[in-house]
């Protein structure tokens, strides 16, 4: 057990960044407000929106960073073909690529993605990936799946994890699963599917099931890893990341502005402030400040502007502050 937990503490497989990428819905309007907008039909009314593909960078600890931002928009009023979600995937990957050329990264995306252009785009890329695999998805690689894993005993393995030891992990995996999409291309892939159970809210046992598919060498000491900080961990890109921003006091998804260039410059300032507002709170720093916490967010927030009020940053204080030596550690988090 100890190699497992090992490969759970930094980087996935100690060689990897885990990025996670989604989309979300950032702006709707009843009407068109510019010639980039969305549209969709609703009730037969047709609605006008915005969504932005983001790309994170994720960490055991629970941060959620900012990697890549890439709006998704029309480039005119009446285009022959919808922008989307996946379109725009392609222009991020050319550009988080050119401006991290060397960063060993493993993407984590769900299902919208598992198909061969994605796959192939990942191996010109060298990056790994972790990509939910639903039932109806690549239905030739489940079957393979569905029909090696009786005759694989040895590839399974069982995990006993969470605070009080309450939840358990019944993982499978099949390697080198041969796949051929729609342009002949061929893919060598592993699956991995995870069947958890763990009490619910009423204390009786549920059972959850993940499955993945990937392109990285799955083997029994990596499995667990690969599936909770590889594959599970996808979902902070939604919790502490869309959900936090839109419910947190954030205000994303409030028109501030209907001018299309202000609200891009309002997400991108909103991403700063939210990476701010975590490598406070997770640091050092503001735990030997205030031992017993502040109790929340907006209490940090109050805090700040206060002292802001009531503390003039002086040049002389400013200078001290900028001749410092300091550290600033985070605190393990894996919530």
């Amino acid at each position: 057990m100890a190699g497992y937990v090992s490969n759970l503490q930094d980087r996935t497989l100690g060689k990897y960044f885990v990025v996670a990428g989604d989309g979300t819905g950032t702006l709707s309007f009843p009407k068109r407000h510019c010639e980039h907008c969305l549209t969709r039909k609703h009730n037969g009314k047709t609605l006008y929106y915005h969504i932005v593909l983001e790309t994170k960078l994720l960490t055991p600890n629970g941060l959620a960073l900012s990697l890549m931002t890439e709006f998704v928009e029309n480039p005119g009023p009446n285009p022959t073909k919808q922008d989307c979600e996946l379109k725009a995937f392609y222009r991020l990957a050319d550009n988080l690529k050119a401006s991290f050329p060397r960063l060993p990264i493993v993407l984590t995306l769900d299902g919208l993605y598992a198909n061969g252009p994605v796959f192939d785009l990942c191996r010109r890329h060298g990056w790994g990936f972790i990509i939910v695999l639903k039932d109806k998805n690549l239905p030739s690689v489940n079957e393979e799946f569905a029909s090696l894993c009786p005759l694989q005993p040895e590839n399974r393995l069982t995990w006993i994890t969470g605070k009080d030891k309450e939840i358990r992990q019944d993982l499978r995996r099949v390697e080198g699963i041969s796949y051929t999409d729609s342009f002949d291309t061929e893919h060598c892939l592993s699956v991995i599917e995870c069947l958890e159970t763990k009490p619910n809210t009423q204390g009786r046992p549920e059972i959850t099931k993940f499955k993945w598919v990937t392109n990285l060498k799955v083997t029994r000491s990596n499995v667990v890893a690969l599936a909770n900080q590889g594959g599970r961990i996808r979902w902070k890109i939604e919790n502490e990341g869309f959900n936090t921003q839109k419910n947190g006091g954030y205000g994303l998804g409030h028109a501030y502005t209907t001018n299309p260039i202000s609200a891009k410059i309002f997400y991108l300032l909103l991403q700063i402030a939210h990476a701010i507002e975590q490598l406070i709170t997770k640091g050092s720093l503001l735990r030997k400040a205030f031992p017993q916490r502040l109790g929340s967010v907006r209490n940090l927030a109050f805090r700040l502007l206060e002292a802001f009020r009531n503390t003039p940053l002086t040049k002389a204080l400013l200078n001290e502050f900028a001749h410092s030596r300091f550290q600033i550690r985070f605190c393990p988090n894996t919530s």
